[in-house]
């Protein structure tokens, strides 16, 4: 069937059981995923601004070629590989049907990526994680790594052994999940990186639905890469108080027990990356590159904006649960930040959760403000 996206009309698998949210079983279209292929094409619109140099775009797992329809559209020089031979067939055609140059090609992309990289632009968009992938990314890319990772129970520590195998790192599973999905995964990425002295820093990144998205720049030199990898670290989480702690360093040094509550049930989770998931700059010029023939539009500014203005913090408290520990109705969400940016704390939303908060006060702190004599 044909759809209409982003001013393109291109081909599309007929839905059927579990294709339409990319479960395997040949070529697949995802439709939920609109917001983040409108999120992408802006993202590479601001990028050439930002390195007019970008000029090749690898869409790895191409299946319908959508995405790397949209880049050539861009004017980017764009390839688009897949395993299967419909995929490549179907790619094909959506670049001729719409005008467009490109190069599909029957190929597995690792491979690829060693035979014929280096690439500007790597976007990888996996089933699931996208680990068997990123070192040959890494390794033949020059400025840009586009990762989605749509496994969020094992990278925010819901399948514990399933997040340790695959991401080298120990995610637990607290209020805060998807940021520490997202921490988890920019930290395996890093760390990739690394290992061929490179940073990877992240420019823009974000949770939605059922998935976590982030953009990473490229730095090379090891003296980069050791900066870079000098941003993550571990965060102690009490499970009873709800206290928690970042620390920077490559050895976790796990308390005994709480400092605010004296309690034993504290988690400590990562190597995580501890750095600004976004430069928020740049998270701005993304916004501005987001036009009206977008699906998504409407969703992509609004994400786009809390993205640039949310604080750096590791973590997040559920302000919902906030209060259901302090016994009180909850006030709105825009006045509870408010009440602690007069305070003098630094305070936002986050992305990802209408009730979620980032802020540089602690939990006593936010109830002596929000509640004063009442606490």
């Amino acid at each position: 069937m044909d759809i209409e996206e982003g001013g393109l009309t291109v081909s599309v698998p007929e839905a059927r059981d579990g294709a339409s949210e990319g479960t395997g079983g040949g070529v697949f279209f995802n439709p939920t995923q609109e917001l983040n292929r409108d999120v992408t094409v802006a993202t590479l619109r601001a990028y050439r601004e930002r390195d007019p140099r970008a000029e090749t775009y690898l869409d790895a797992m191409a299946a319908s070629g959508i995405r790397g329809v949209r880049a050539a559209a861009e004017g980017y020089d764009v390839t688009c590989a897949d395993v299967d031979p419909e995929a490549v067939e179907l790619a094909e055609r959506n670049l001729a049907d719409n005008g467009l140059d490109g190069e599909v090609v029957h190929r597995n992309v690792n491979a690829l990526l060693y035979d014929d990289g280096p690439f500007d632009v790597v976007d990888l968009d996996p089933y699931g994680t996208p680990i068997p992938f990123a070192d040959p990314a890494f390794a033949n890319a020059r400025n840009l790594v586009c990762v989605t990772a749509t496994d969020t129970a094992p990278l925010c520590g819901a399948h514990l052994k399933s997040g340790i195998r695959k991401y080298g790192a120990v995610p637990r599973n607290t209020d805060y999940h998807p940021e520490m999905g997202l921490r988890t995964l920019i930290s395996a990425l890093v760390r990739t990186a690394a290992r061929y002295d490179k940073a990877a820093r992240p420019i823009v990144s974000h949770v939605s639905r059922h998935y976590a998205r982030t953009y990473l720049e490229l730095e090379s030199g090891a003296r980069a890469a050791d900066d870079a990898i000098g941003e993550l670290g571990y965060v102690d989480n009490c499970e009873d108080c709800l206290w928690r702690e970042p620390t920077y360093g490559p050895i976790a040094d796990p308390v005994d027990a709480c400092p605010t509550c004296g309690g034993d049930r504290v988690l400590t989770a990562g190597p995580l990356w501890l750095g600004a998931v976004a430069d928020a700059d740049f998270a701005r010029s993304v916004r501005e590159h987001v036009t009206d023939d977008m699906g998504e539009a409407k969703r992509a500014r609004k994400l786009l904006g809390t993205v640039a203005r949310e604080l750096d913090t590791p973590t997040h408290y559920d302000q919902h649960r906030l209060y259901k520990e302090w016994g009180e109705p909850a006030i709105g969400m825009d006045e509870f930040v408010d009440r602690l940016r007069g305070a003098g704390y630094e305070a936002s939303r986050a992305h990802y959760r209408g009730t979620a908060v980032k802020t540089t006060a602690s939990i006593p702190e936010m109830r002596e403000v929000v509640l004063g004599d009442e606490a």
